[in-house]
């Protein structure tokens, strides 16, 4: 087949002044400056933890509702806890159950696919289209404070694909921010001592790294002559990333004399495996958010702990830790008894959120525990099982910012949706904005 004068060679580069830079796949290889501003008063974090699948809501006629029902019974502040969130009794007062939620685009895909979408609101339905992430919103105002912009954590790493994302955290475009997983690689990429040295060689790496875009950018203008119109978009969108890669670099080489708050990380272990060891592995990743608070690394980070369908480590987690089958075939089961292995797998995950709470609560830096000052939000994106209605979700910490926890509140989904709760969180963070997504107005709720 003749070569026409747009088919490009699979290994094109584009190149500027000692740089070369490798294009990502094009269809048309087919056929052949920064500085620390003054701060508010108080910092104010935000966090998101998040779990798949849905909870264990037995229905009320059964023998398991009592013991084994995520939702509480009673609704206000004389609620009790079933079995399923026991391990959070200790912490009543610092958090608020909160259910009836959900986003009106998620209500009718396939529950799993709501997890693409919780944490943006955006409309799956048809044509993927997504929008960019709370975290994110959060990220843009924050990130003048800090070291880094975010923290994107998953336990599998990576994106996964759509519909079965491995990310909470999607950006100005509403594509899929890449997870870290590596506890290591987390620790040593964020903060290890040696991460933020002013050696030669590492001001000489970083030096090089920033003017990429520019070095290259005559050449992409050329090719792009010879692009289609499919192939300028995505040629866009690599420079667009490598822009961000640019930008985060400067920051680096600006916070090289910004010397690393002192912390502990010698009872923080790096060398676990999820798939071996899923409550040490949970609670090392959430010892790492921690110490990215703690360090004033970041303000802004959201944690996957498993992913939804079956898929990756987090799918284990009951069989290891519980010796119960897997987390996705436990919520399609309908046998005798399944309310109460689900009801199990839950009140794991509550435990694991506790050691969370209890951690940030005592960890404190000048102003107080980083509880106080931290938003967290614990949940789900469905309720059970492919219903992606009534989202499981808890909120915590942020008294410093006026919240007020010890209740159970559920909302009318013809009311109120879950952006709403996330207008009201950014606006406690002092970003200043009237609207979130498909939200209607902040949460009508004493709680926030």
């Amino acid at each position: 087949m003749t070569k026409k004068p747009w088919h490009l060679d699979r290994r094109t580069f584009l190149r500027g002044l000692g740089v070369t830079c490798m294009l990502p796949y094009l269809e048309g290889m087919a056929m052949t400056s920064f500085s620390k501003l003054a701060e508010p008063s108080k910092p104010k974090r935000l966090c998101f933890l998040y779990f798949p699948n849905g909870v264990g809501l037995p229905p009320k006629e059964s023998i398991y509702h009592k013991d084994w029902s995520w939702f509480p019974s009673l609704e206000g502040s004389n609620y009790k806890l079933t079995k399923s969130l026991g391990p959070l009794s200790p912490h009543r007062k610092d958090f608020s159950i909160i259910g009836g939620l959900s986003h009106p685009f998620s209500r009718n895909v396939l529950g799993h696919m709501a997890g693409d979408s919780f944490l943006t609101g955006g409309d799956l339905r048809g044509e993927y289209k997504n929008s960019i992430s709370v975290d994110q919103v959060a990220a843009e105002q924050l990130s003048k404070y800090t070291r880094f912009p975010s923290l994107t954590l998953s336990t599998d790493g990576g994106v996964g694909y759509k519909s079965r994302t491995s990310t909470l955290s999607f950006n100005s475009s509403g594509k899929p921010m890449p997870s870290e997983h590596s506890l290591r690689e987390i620790f040593e990429r964020y903060f290890s001592p040696n991460g933020g040295n002013t050696s030669s060689d590492r001001r000489k790496s970083i030096h090089q790294g920033k003017k990429i875009v520019d070095l290259i950018l005559e050449d992409s203008k050329t090719l792009k002559n010879r692009l289609g119109s499919n192939d300028k978009i995505k040629l866009d969108e690599y420079l667009s990333s490598l822009d961000q890669v640019e930008k985060q670099l400067n920051r680096n080489e600006k916070w090289l004399d910004i010397p690393m708050k002192d912390f502990d990380s010698s009872l923080i272990n790096l060398d676990l495996d999820p798939s071996a060891a899923p409550k040490d592995y949970v609670r090392s990743m959430m010892d790492l958010i921690v110490l990215g608070f703690q360090t004033d690394a970041t303000r802004v980070i959201t944690y996957m702990m498993a992913r939804e369908d079956g898929m990756g480590f987090g799918d284990n987690f009951p069989k290891i830790a519980l010796g119960l089958q897997g987390h996705h075939s436990i919520s399609h089961d309908r046998t005798t008894g399944h309310w109460e292995e689900w009801g199990q797998l839950d009140q794991w995950y509550a435990d694991q959120f506790a050691y969370f709470i209890n951690k940030m609560k005592n960890t404190r830096d000048l102003h107080g525990s980083l509880l106080e000052n931290t938003l967290i939000l614990y949940g789900s994106s469905q309720s059970t099982n492919h219903n992606a209605r009534n989202c499981p979700l808890i909120l915590a910490g942020g008294s410093n910012m006026g919240l007020k926890h010890g209740t159970f509140i559920k909302f009318n989904e013809k009311e109120e949706r879950l952006s709403n709760l996330f207008l009201s969180m950014l606006n406690k963070l002092d970003i200043e904005t009237e609207v979130f997504s498909d939200s209607t107005g902040k949460l009508s709720s004493p709680i926030i």
